[in-house]
């Protein structure tokens, strides 16, 4: 008897749900099968039988019969950035409305996105989304292979079979510099890290080049990184170059340069200068910053990006397809 102790109690089967339900071991595993034929009444009592069983799902254990599991892989970098952490809430949601299950794993500049996507494919993963560095082409390709699709999110490389949602980057340059120019300002400038990111060299293109169809000559700040920190220290030579407006490649970075160039202010002081985001962040809209910027829609994008990863399962061979997310000028106190 103590042995048997020991051992604890025996885990709950879809044998005993089917037992205490009076339906076959059949009608419990369509129960919980999404989109699966079975009746109401049927999945009802399957989920009560279930709730008083304790009983769940082992979904690895059921994607080694099925050959894949449910579980969509989000590789992602830059977690300290609210944007990508919102982008990939977002993300996640839409993922479970569909009936598949995120798992999310963190990457950085350091690590080699192959072998991130390699250990999810141990996992039978059903697709992989990715808002890091784009993979090598080989990795990919390898996915294809193995019938796994991928969806690249903001990133620039044309990939076969390798579906893209670029948001309407250039439209943002564009919209930024317009609106700087409208306000007033004869001396602006972006600040960015075009070397590192796609999406930071596009809206800084654009805005460049509306700026000149207008007759002024922008200044470039280039940074290393597109973070807060950044936008912070380089914010310590902007009021020296006289510049009257300011684009910054994305919130995090616009929040940096207001905490520096108001350190010393009050609240209801303006920043000696105009300035426009890019993101729409939470903390954009907050008092403190009140931060004139451009909207990127993560709900609208997550939409997209699913709809991309769940028609490429269904039609594997499909050329490779680009959806771009529109943006909207969103219009606060800053700028």
């Amino acid at each position: 008897m103590a042995d048997r102790d020991n051992k604890g109690p025996r885990k709950v089967t879809s044998f005993d749900v089917a037992r205490v339900a009076g339906v076959s071991r059949a009608a419990v595993s369509r129960a919980f099968t999404p989109d699966a034929s079975v009746s109401p009444k049927t999945r009802e009592k399957v989920y009560q039988a279930a709730k008083e069983l304790g009983y769940r799902v082992n979904y690895l254990a059921r994607s080694l019969t099925n050959k894949r599991s449910d579980l969509v892989g989000l590789v992602a970098a830059g977690l300290d950035n609210p944007f990508r952490t919102m982008q990939i809430e977002h993300l996640a949601r839409v993922l479970i409305a569909r009936n598949f299950r995120p798992i999310l794993l963190p990457t950085s500049k350091e690590a080699d996105t192959s072998t991130v996507i390699g250990q999810l494919l141990h996992y039978a993963v059903s697709g992989v989304i990715v808002t890091s560095d784009a993979p090598p082409t080989e990795i990919c390709e390898q996915c294809a292979a193995e019938g796994v699709p991928i969806v690249l999110i903001n990133k620039g490389d044309d990939i076969p079979f390798v579906d893209r949602i670029i948001s309407d980057d250039r439209m943002a340059g564009h919209l930024a510099a317009t609106h700087l120019i409208e306000s007033g300002a004869s001396a602006p400038a972006v600040m960015a890290a075009p070397a590192i990111s796609y999406t930071a060299r596009r809206r800084s293109e654009a805005f460049m080049t509306t700026c000149r169809q207008a007759g002024l000559e922008p200044r470039m700040i280039e940074l290393k990184i597109n973070d807060y920190r950044s936008g912070y220290d380089a914010a310590a030579d902007l009021l020296s170059l006289g510049i009257d407006g300011l684009f910054c490649a994305n919130d995090y970075m616009a929040c940096g340069v207001i905490d520096s160039v108001m350190k010393g202010l009050g609240r209801e002081d303006q920043p000696p200068f105009r300035i426009v985001g890019h993101d729409d962040i939470p903390q954009a809209g907050w008092s403190a910053y009140d931060l004139t910027t451009i909207r990127q829609p993560c709900d609208l994008q997550a939409e997209q990006t699913v709809d991309l990863l769940m028609s490429r399962m269904a039609e594997p061979d499909m050329t490779a397809r680009v959806e771009f997310t529109p943006v909207t000028l969103i219009k606060r106190r800053t700028a």
